[in-house]
């Protein structure tokens, strides 16, 4: 169930918390919909900082809500952190009969911006679980290279330390009056 927070906070933010299995892994994601409305939009910055994971979303039925895409997209790259993982998402799939934007369009936006592309239905669940999985394993795919990183630079600095900590001992008896340790 979605969880508004509280009033002294941005009223048009919901927050809701899922675990999603990828891989065999089970991950606690925190969703927060901005909801996209121009009048938040300065609110909605402080949301980017921390996020590893974001929707693009805009309403097939709607030409100008495409539009606004390539605003948030500018919005994405100023302030959320760099290597932040994002999907593109044409919602509404299920008002075929308003479609004002066509599913190749959203594809060639997402192209361009180097995204992966969902059209989605909140109303059928068409793709839902399917793009909320694919965010999740970019994000444990970027993280897993920041890891793999991280613990190889551990690694080769540990072999360092005690390479130099082998070639700083002395030879021969340590109780030696002539024990250099320089």
């Amino acid at each position: 169930p979605w969880a508004e927070l509280p009033e002294n906070s941005a009223s048009c933010v919901d927050f809701k918390m899922k675990t999603i299995e990828v891989d065999g892994i089970k991950v606690r994601i925190q969703i927060w919909d901005t909801a996209g409305q121009e009048r938040y939009q300065t609110i909605t910055k402080q949301y980017y900082r921390r996020a590893q994971g974001i929707f693009l979303v805009y309403d097939i039925s709607s030409e100008r809500s495409y539009q606004h895409i390539m605003k948030w997209v500018s919005d994405v790259d100023e302030y959320a952190p760099e290597g932040v993982q994002k999907i593109l998402i044409g919602n509404k799939a299920d008002e075929e009969q308003k479609r004002q934007v066509g599913r190749e369009q959203g594809q060639q936006l997402a192209r361009e911006y180097g995204m992966d592309f969902y059209e989605t239905s909140a109303c059928t669940n068409l793709n839902i679980k399917e793009s909320f999985t694919r965010l999740t394993e970019l994000v444990l795919q970027a993280h897993r290279k920041e890891l793999d990183g991280l613990r190889t630079r551990a690694s080769n600095e540990l072999a360092l330390a005690e390479l130099e900590e082998e070639e700083g001992k002395p030879e021969g008896p340590v109780n030696s009056s002539k024990t250099c340790w320089c």
